[in-house]
């Protein structure tokens, strides 16, 4: 038997096992998430997409391709594919800061924010978070978008949470039976 054979027997092997990994562990963060299932399928989308393309890197350089054809083709692939996102920079980079926002957001649909801005009052809460955008709902009632990626840039000061709000309202409904 020769030794590609082997290799790529370990290679199929290590590709299932890591799989079954990578579903498990996208299927704990999921769990955990506040999001909505699109947003949730597009992570799962995105990550087994990634774990496929190394794994068919490995099996490319183990069939023979050289590395530097290998090399050669992703720098072309890459380069076009940076081309083409070239005009849609904003999108990329809203899907990269939701990717990110996901995995590492501080802040959870309910909460009450302030998105720091010199010429513009964001504060409000929290209602959807998207793979493009946060929609944070004004106190007079104005439903506001705000781009991922721009979340990321400026800070954001978290006034109250969605736990702590729930929490004042108990307070005021049991002082209001108390008083009656």
């Amino acid at each position: 038997m020769s030794w590609q054979y082997i290799v790529l027997l370990a290679l199929l092997v290590a590709f299932f096992l890591t799989h079954k990994a990578l579903n498990y562990f996208i299927r704990r963060w999921v769990e955990t998430k506040d999001s909505p299932v699109q947003r949730k399928a597009l992570v799962r989308k995105i990550l087994r997409t990634v774990h496929a393309g190394s794994y068919l890197i490995a099996l490319g350089l183990t069939l023979g391709i050289e590395y530097g054809e290998l090399t050669v083709f992703l720098s072309s692939l890459f380069a076009v594919i940076g081309i083409a996102l070239f005009a849609q920079w904003s999108i990329l980079s809203n899907l990269t800061a939701s990717m990110i926002i996901f995995f590492q957001f501080p802040y959870r649909i309910g909460d009450r924010v302030r998105i720091l801005n010199a010429d513009f009052d964001l504060t409000g809460v929290i209602e959807e978070i998207s793979s493009f955008h946060v929609m944070v709902r004004h106190d007079q009632g104005d439903l506001m978008t705000v781009p991922n990626s721009l979340i990321l840039q400026t800070p954001v000061i978290k006034l109250s949470g969605h736990k702590a709000t729930v929490r004042n309202r108990l307070d005021a409904d049991l002082g209001a039976s108390e008083v009656s």
